[in-house]
């Protein structure tokens, strides 16, 4: 009962709360303003990504209208601005190719689910912890394939095969070898280039808007037929539900998981560069995955593509003054009426155009400077950025991320591993005479433990102090031992067992309470004890280490030895 409550009140807690509304009435026309900027920059790209996913633009305009009007809504941050992008459209791809388009449909409202028990498990401030060179990485390797997925449509090519997007270019290119059309050629190129140019002399103009216009009135004209998008219905689809089946849930789970991971990665990393670009602004992770969760439950319904925050609307949507969720709910209804009253028009706009926002896109999506900088960094963030580029260009964005997450990890393992130091240290002379302390020295050794013990540094533990001989005492002061897991205590039990069995005496002090309940669990030491050799501190051990020595010595001048 209490756990039901307990999960009824994260569900309350991700709610939109009354301050968003307060917000909303702060600075009205200005968001009202920057809503419809963000509309114009962000319809050729809906367009051009529901085109590259496969299932056609009407999908990439449905996909800004509902998921992004209702991840304003829900959502944890007042500046998002959710919608089809880029990088969903590259795990998308294969799941069209695979299941066809209610395949994606039924894609998406799994991934929703996913999202909202991400939220309901408050798992939202754990993404990041992604590594930078994983995030740079798989970023530079989505331009790259998004790009080649723009190589067909740029070169006017509608027929190009392949099992990956770098074989569908190159089929692509091979068939415009065979059979050149420059138009699209000169038409995708020069779009990109009025985007790009035009960012540097004006930023706020929607260049891609215009140069989508100027390219739709020049197709008008041509003696070569383009490939267009074609006639979009005069309006949103009707609701439907008819996507759904249960019993291929097994089958696209996979497919499901990796575009949650996906939604929640873009979505928060958008989310943190907004809170970075104002002052006061902070978002909620967990009510972000929330919102991007009930806007993929939505989107499929009225026949719509996964969606999530787009870091590029975004943007524009912070530099043109918003301050509330109303900037992003403007820019999802104006796209709507858009659709309602220019749905003509949209379907007369040629793919090589969209091809050029896109590759325009791409360009803007690499940042050469952060990649030269960690390239530079170190020999490790240089390996997971070039492997997390690599395989996502080769193989697919999830590979990659696990392949870049793992070594990442363990070149992260080895250097803390390298942190841990098994050094000798001297024994304090105290106020024996001369000749005992040189007994002393000669018959017993201190060892210092600092930092990690746990499997990653465990084996060097074990050879270091494997070599000790010709002592009968060895101090083990744990006191800076930072981590113990079961693998370290497991290893420090074979020392244990290794030096009493050639006759020396271990005494350990300074462990720590934690450590403690390590070693009791996994019964290691129970016998030192058991015979009274573990010690709270390092003096203690050093007396009895001493009265030891010095016993046995007088032992042994006692028979004349």
């Amino acid at each position: 009962m209490s756990q039901t409550l307990g999960l009824a009140d994260r569900f309350l807690g991700l709610l939109p709360p009354r301050a968003d509304w307060q917000a909303v009435r702060r600075a009205p026309r200005r968001d009202l303003l920057a809503g419809l900027t963000v509309a114009v920059v962000a319809l050729p790209l809906a367009l051009a990504f529901g085109v590259t996913s496969g299932l056609g633009a009407q999908a990439g305009l449905v996909t800004a209208v509902v998921a992004g009007a209702v991840a304003a809504v829900f959502g944890g941050s007042h500046l998002q601005v959710s919608g089809p992008t880029g990088a969903m459209t590259v795990v998308l791809v294969p799941v069209v190719q695979q299941f066809g388009p209610t395949g994606v449909l039924m894609v998406g409202a799994m991934a929703g689910l996913v999202l909202i028990a991400l939220a309901l498990a408050r798992l939202g401030r754990y993404v990041h912890y992604l590594p930078v060179p994983v995030i740079e990485g798989f970023t530079a390797g989505i331009a790259v394939v998004i790009a080649l997925q723009q190589v067909p449509a740029a070169l006017g090519v509608t027929d190009a095969h392949g099992d990956r997007v770098w074989a569908v270019a190159a089929d692509a290119v091979s068939r415009f070898v065979a059979d050149p059309r420059p138009v699209p050629v000169a038409m995708a190129l020069g779009v990109a280039a009025v985007m790009l140019l035009g960012a540097r002399w004006r930023p706020g103009w929607p260049f891609s808007l215009l140069g989508v216009a100027a390219a739709t009135l020049v197709a008008e004209t041509a003696p070569v037929e383009l490939a267009r998008i074609g006639a979009l219905p005069a309006g949103l689809p009707a609701p439907s539900l008819g996507f759904l089946d249960l019993g291929a849930v097994g089958v696209l789970l996979p497919s499901a998981l990796a575009v949650a991971a996906l939604a929640a990665l873009e979505s928060l990393l958008s989310a943190t560069v907004a809170d970075g670009m104002t002052v006061g602004q902070r978002h909620d992770p967990d009510r972000e995955l929330f919102g991007q969760g009930l806007a993929n439950l939505a989107a499929p319904a009225f026949g719509g593509i996964p969606a999530t925050a787009a870091i590029a609307r975004t943007a524009v949507n912070v530099r043109a003054g918003a301050s509330s969720k109303l900037a992003a709910l403007t820019h999802a209804v104006a796209l709507a009426g858009i659709v309602l009253a220019a749905a003509p028009l949209v379907g007369r706009i040629p793919l090589a155009a969209l091809a050029g926002v896109l590759l325009a896109t791409t360009v803007r999506m690499v940042e050469a400077g952060s990649l030269w900088a960690l390239a530079r960094a170190t020999r490790g963030d240089a390996l997971v950025l070039v492997l997390t580029f690599a395989v996502t260009v080769a193989l697919d964005l999830v590979t990659a991320v696990a392949v870049g997450v793992g070594v990442a990890i363990v070149i992260a393992l080895r250097a803390v591993a390298r942190t841990a130091r098994v050094e000798q240290v001297p024994l304090d002379p105290g106020e024996h005479s001369a000749e005992e302390h040189a007994l002393l020295a000669d018959h017993i050794v201190a060892y210092r433990l600092d930092g990690p013990l746990f499997f990653a540094a465990a084996h060097n533990f074990l050879l270091r102090l494997s070599d000790v001989a010709e002592v009968r005492v060895v101090i083990l002061r744990m006191s800076r031992v930072t981590t113990l897991d079961a693998t370290g205590a497991q290893v420090l039990g074979d020392v244990i067992h290794r030096l009493s069995e050639r006759g020396v005496t271990v005494l350990l002090s300074g462990i720590d309470p934690d450590h403690d309940q390590v070693l009791a669990a996994l019964g290691v030491a129970d016998q030192l004890r058991r015979d009274g050799l573990v010690f709270p501190d390092t003096p203690a051990a050093i007396r009895h280490a001493r009265s030891e020595v010095l016993a046995g010595a007088g032992a042994l001048r006692s028979v004349g030895l």
